[in-house]
């Protein structure tokens, strides 16, 4: 039964990554490397980016944290100054026997030099984790990307459902799938 269950929750992440990965939200610039999940788990979200502005390199990233992702936490990049901005939430939740009131709303990194600047040609991966909602859904990471000349604004979300078709800039999406099994894992 146990393997059933596993079998059953691997099936739905296939699937769900299937129909993201021939969706229009895959040609998109900025994408997620896992772009579905299981409710109510821990998520590493690794946006790309897959070019500059206009041909002008990438100098900065910021991501927007979507509401219901818990406990964000970057990852830091070698040659960029990490920050983050601190918000109150608007629905409190339970960490570890404590009582999270206030968590990361924004996650910023910039290039602390033109050496390490992000060039257009290249493509690189800006790197987060935290905890997803146990509900499932789409869940979509609005990403600010500034260049030496020019930014780009991935902020566009559907008015409902997780179609990109006809959004210019989409934010990245990412399906939440229904887990068998809802916890809190690291």
């Amino acid at each position: 039964m146990k393997d059933m269950m596993k079998t059953s929750i691997a099936t739905k992440i296939i699937a769900a990554s299937a129909i993201l990965m021939g969706g229009p939200a895959a040609f998109s610039h900025v994408v997620l490397d896992e772009p579905a999940a299981l409710a109510g788990r821990g998520y590493k979200a690794a946006l790309r980016i897959s070019h500059g502005c206009e041909g002008s390199p990438t100098t900065a990233v910021k991501v927007i944290i979507p509401a219901g992702f818990q406990g964000a936490k970057p990852m830091p990049k070698a040659g960029w100054t990490l920050s983050t901005s601190i918000a109150r939430l608007d629905k409190p939740y339970d960490s570890h026997g404590k009582r999270i009131s206030e968590d990361v709303a924004e996650i910023t990194w910039s290039a602390n030099s033109p050496d390490n600047w992000l060039p257009d040609a290249w493509f690189d991966e800006f790197v987060l984790r935290g905890t997803l909602p146990a509900q499932a859904g789409p869940m979509w990471f609005k990403v600010l990307q500034t260049c030496e000349k020019g930014r780009l604004s991935w902020t566009e979300v559907p008015v409902s459902g997780t179609s990109a078709a006809g959004l210019k800039s989409p934010a990245a999406l990412l399906e939440i799938i229904e887990s068998a099994t809802v916890g809190h894992q690291h």
